[in-house]
């Protein structure tokens, strides 16, 4: 607690600096808050962010500084990345930085390449672990041409090699192609061109399950490889499929990529934001979609965050584990910052992945 604090009798959150009256409110304030190591930090202040768009605010990138970040903002725009938001020793350094920070934009296969993938062996060589991104298209089923059934899909790798892409011939027919962002045209969904969904779901499958039962990767990873990619629910559906959440990575749902605990990002503003390059401009690719989605996860697994060992990491299923209402007393006596190593997450840091 720092000397203005206790001059004033105030209690002060260790994490996000709020100040409290009494020490019965900063306790419930860390019951509530869930705080932990993993949250997005000010590399100046070392104040904890709720997300990355918190910490632009924070920070000032976002168009907004607030008062009390005034020092921060100045320093930040300084020595500061506005990619992955970390402040460097100098402006050289920044600038040695940036060249690696900043990601280019990958250009999506050729539609004479594209057209073959759906012919790939269904068995590829089986390794441990590891992560695939999944990405589909949609075009306009039913009356009005609203309703999304799937059309095209890609799956790749970590090293972003295309696994499977085809396209896929809907069960219900087209009326709404949306010719002008999927550019896909009637001749792209015919017979001899185009996947049917159930070989396209089985497909996918394989390549996520690597080998393994599908009922025994309901409680017990094995060599089932992590499901990445951007409303990754919404995709599984036009596919007719399902994974266990525990596996999946979506980044449309990430807490530290979000815009509010409830609103999501579109996965072009991430891009934008937090790797550096534009996508999704005229005709899209899933391929495209798969590559900025494995990027976002693989820079958020490579997070450094301090690790606390045993269960400090792992999110609790309520705050009353951290802080349980029998331990009120004791909670009220301890330090703000014996307070904050207590706190776990909320959410499943994607540093834990590495």
């Amino acid at each position: 607690m720092d000397s203005s604090s206790e001059a004033h009798g105030r209690h002060k959150c260790a994490a996000c600096f709020r100040q409290f009256n009494k020490m019965e409110h900063l306790v419930e304030h860390m019951r509530a808050a869930r705080h932990s190591a993993h949250e997005p930090r000010c590399d100046i202040c070392h104040k904890h962010c709720r997300s990355f768009e918190a910490l632009r605010d924070h920070l000032g990138v976002g168009g907004s500084t607030l008062p009390k970040a005034a020092n921060c903002a100045d320093a930040f725009a300084a020595r500061g990345c506005d990619v992955c938001h970390r402040v460097l020793a100098s402006a050289a350094a920044l600038r040695a930085h940036r060249a690696a920070c900043r990601l280019s934009r990958t250009p999506p296969p050729t539609m004479s390449r594209a057209l073959q993938h759906h012919q790939l062996p269904a068995t590829q060589p089986q390794g441990v672990g590891g992560a695939l991104a999944l990405g589909c298209k949609m075009v306009g089923a039913g009356s009005d041409g609203t309703l999304d059934v799937c059309a095209r899909v890609c799956v790749i790798d970590e090293q972003e090699n295309i696994l499977f892409e085809a396209f896929v011939k809907p069960l219900l027919p087209v009326t709404q192609y949306r010719y002008e962002t999927t550019g896909i045209r009637p001749e792209h969904l015919r017979d001899g061109v185009s996947t049917t969904v159930k070989n396209a779901q089985r497909r996918v499958e394989e390549l996520l399950l690597n080998g393994e039962h599908s009922w025994k990767v309901r409680t017990s990873r094995g060599r089932a490889r992590l499901l990445v990619g951007h409303g990754l629910d919404h995709d599984l559906d036009a596919l007719g499929m399902d994974y266990p959440a525990y596996l999946k990575r979506d980044t449309a749902t990430y807490p530290p990529l979000m815009k509010t605990s409830k609103l999501s990002n579109s996965l072009r503003f991430l891009t934008l934001k937090y790797l550096g390059y534009e996508i999704q401009t005229g005709h899209q690719h899933p391929f495209e979609d798969c590559v900025a989605a494995m990027r976002l996860y693989c820079r958020m697994r490579g997070q450094q965050h301090p690790r606390g060992g045993g269960d400090a990491d792992a999110p609790a299923a309520t705050a009353d584990q951290a802080f349980p209402a029998w331990r009120q007393r004791e909670l009220e006596r301890m330090t703000p910052e014996e307070l904050l190593r207590l706190s776990t997450p909320d959410y499943r840091c994607w540093c834990l992945d590495a």
